[in-house]
């Protein structure tokens, strides 16, 4: 009852700082963006620490995918938002002469951001960027998982930005509970799938809106490629995707990998190259392999191969060490495709092959399962590109590369079906958590009474010109209502 009584009581103090109107004023929401990119200079080390600590991140790979997003966003917001706020016009049709119209962009009003414990500094705070941008109060909720970056944003955030407008309230699966019975102007959540359904239901309550940022079994389709030196980059981005993304423990990463049964073979002794050049020869000694969150999820991802069938199909690694939460890059062949190896999202360090006499077969295959978040295709074949397009549906799709279309604050980010819905990155994050107010402005002159009973034929035959714009125009000219 206590938790409650504090999560009530501040929403009373943010949804009184959202009516006095300050965060709708350009300056105010500048000045936290300046905050934000203040904040992680000023605390880098101690991030990088926490990162570290939480999941075993080398501070290169904290940096990349998330302090650096992280700056990169909010100076990005902060040389935008002032264009992103403006009122756009409309030009509109014919029929509504001479009226004028536009768009505002206005705040939803207070918004809960729940966010995951896989990137739990950059998935916290991207999104509150983009809620700030748009002049939101707003509750931070972080994953109880990531407990050192947890204390760190519940201890850092109010130091930097407003406290009357932006709280960040820590705690387990009780505190998300209880924060979801609440009435909120928009949720945003990242996370399971499972979790999702959750969130989902409690904001029908209100009717709240939601944006949902789940994963997927992303694959990644290998075809044949000419230059050696071609396939060796693909397979080396696979394994960078795979492996050197929090160790397999991202939304975004590389499932499975569909390929060919001629290239195979060729295929998987190449990633083991690149294994051992990019890991070392021990990769679970080696500082640039992330760790398991936890212990529940290090017994999770043994139990997938558990499984005789799953375990017999390995062809590298497996190797695991529970004290340290470690597992290393491990390669299945073709397990079994009823198994949870192939039916669930893996989360993990595990990366089946599977073989297929032709290429084209794997788009039936990916659409045997739940739409991805993203599908990443390695293809010079510009027919094949077109298919895939046309053929599958995912939240994103990225030929010849993995993962940096996440990056890319002028790519919308989000998935479709079970892999999410809504979007955010850059403007889209600002469009997001905006509600986009439609506004007309009309004029007393001229009254056109045709739109008013009693209706005739004469009336009948005007709105039917009306609706036809090109002979509107022609009748305005006519009754002298338009030069």
């Amino acid at each position: 009852m206590e938790a409650m009584s504090g999560i009530e009581e501040s929403l009373v103090e943010l949804r009184q700082t959202f009516k006095s109107g300050k965060t709708r004023d350009l300056s105010w929401r500048k000045a936290q963006l300046r905050a934000i990119i203040e904040l992680i200079h000023d605390n880098e080390e101690k991030i990088f620490g926490v990162l570290r600590q939480d999941l075993g991140k080398h501070s290169t790979e904290a940096y990349r995918d998330e302090v650096g997003v992280v700056e990169r966003s909010a100076n990005n917001a902060l040389n935008c938002v002032e264009k992103w706020m403006a009122p756009k016009k409309n030009n509109l049709p014919l029929l509504f002469f001479p009226a004028k119209g536009g768009v505002i962009p206005e705040p939803f009003g207070t918004v809960l951001i729940i966010s995951s414990w896989n990137f739990p500094f950059s998935l916290s705070m991207d999104p509150l960027i983009g809620a700030i941008s748009a002049g939101n109060t707003v509750v931070l909720k972080p994953s109880e998982l990531a407990p050192a970056c947890s204390s760190f944003l519940a201890h850092i955030i109010p130091l930097y930005l407003d406290p009357k407008a932006i709280k960040v309230l820590e705690g387990g699966s009780e505190v998300a509970e209880q924060l979801l019975q609440q009435k909120w102007d928009k949720i945003f959540f990242t996370g399971s799938a499972r979790v999702g359904r959750i969130v989902m239901t409690a904001a029908a309550k209100h009717l709240t809106p939601v944006t949902l940022e789940h994963g997927g079994k992303c694959p990644a389709i290998l075809d044949k490629l000419s230059a050696p030196w071609e396939k060796k980059v693909a397979v080396k981005r696979i394994v960078g995707a795979k492996w050197g993304l929090c160790n397999g423990q991202a939304c975004i990463g590389v499932d499975y990998v569909v390929v060919e049964h001629e290239i195979a073979h060729s295929v998987i002794e190449l990633m083991k190259k690149m294994i051992k050049e990019i890991f070392g020869e021990s990769p679970k000694d080696s500082n640039c392999l992330s760790r398991i969150i936890n212990k529940s999820h290090f017994e999770r991802l043994r139990n997938l191969i558990k499984d005789p069938r799953v375990a017999a199909s390995i062809v590298h690694g497996g190797s695991m060490d529970e004290e340290k939460l470690i597992i290393e890059p491990t390669i299945l062949l073709d397990p079994p495709l009823d198994s949870k190896m192939m039916n669930e999202e893996i989360f993990g360090p595990f990366l089946p092959i599977i073989r297929l006499q032709n290429i084209q077969e794997s788009i039936e295959f990916i659409n045997s399962k739940s739409k991805p978040l993203a599908i990443y295709a390695f293809t010079k074949d510009e027919a094949f590109k077109k298919q895939i397009l046309s053929e599958t549906s995912s939240g994103s799709v990225a030929f010849n590369d993995v993962v940096v279309q996440f990056l890319c604050e002028a790519l919308p980010f989000g998935g479709v079906g079970q892999s999410g819905m809504g979007r955010y990155h850059g403007k889209y994050s600002f469009d997001t958590f905006s509600h986009e107010k439609a506004v007309m402005h009309g004029r007393f002159f001229p009254e056109i009474e045709p739109r008013y009973p009693p209706w005739n034929n004469f009336k009948l035959v005007f709105i039917r010109l009306a609706y036809m714009s090109q002979y509107f125009k022609l009748l305005l000219l006519l009754l002298g209502l338009k030069k």
